[in-house]
């Protein structure tokens, strides 16, 4: 058998020095930026091409609508969580909009929304932003619901929080490498 040797692509390069940004600057992408990114997540992988999923861009006041609905949500702790949604100037929504078919489960249409939100990040980290993807126990709350204008069967997976890299974090020491052998198997 030939082995091929693994040669070091932009996209291994990518998620080998892809890491998460929890403090970010006020700086962002603008809409245009942003835009061009999205266009090339045509080629996530698709079962169906349906496309179950999109982004809201949330920036300036837009997040503090953003912060009364986990505020609402979180009841006792409304302070705490009104903050967290201007953690960064530029927040992503991510949004699963399952479309009724018959061959394609909502749960292979959430692992789409999933590789676009993943895709998203990396190649906003490529481009030199600060990302970090936040959840939550109040992700799938009404409040937050209502707050993002979602349709009835949509849901939130989560969001991007995406902002300039602070100085101090751009030199970082890379990860070590995960072992392939607790992960990787044959048959």
């Amino acid at each position: 058998m030939n082995e091929r040797p693994v040669r070091t692509a932009p996209a291994l390069a990518a998620l080998r020095d892809r890491r998460s940004h929890s403090k970010v600057t006020d700086e962002a992408p603008n809409h245009a930026e942003l835009a061009e990114l999205l266009s090339v997540m045509s080629s996530i992988a698709d079962h169906s091409g349906l496309r179950p999923w999109r982004i809201i861009e949330l920036r300036g006041d837009a997040r503090l609508r953003f912060g009364e609905g986990l505020a609402a949500a979180a009841g006792e702790k409304r302070e705490k969580y009104r903050s967290k949604a201007t953690r960064a100037p530029l927040v992503l929504a991510i949004v699963v909009s399952p479309r009724l078919n018959h061959k394609v489960p909502v749960w292979e249409q959430e692992a789409v929304a999933s590789g676009v939100a993943h895709a998203l990040g990396l190649l906003l980290h490529e481009a030199g932003w600060g990302v970090i993807w936040r959840t939550g126990p109040l992700t799938r709350s009404e409040p937050v619901h209502a707050a993002h204008e979602l349709g009835a069967n949509e849901y939130l997976l989560g969001w991007l929080y995406v902002g300039g890299i602070p100085d101090r974090d751009r030199k970082h020491k890379p990860r070590s490498p995960l072992d392939p052998a607790r992960h990787l198997s044959a048959l």
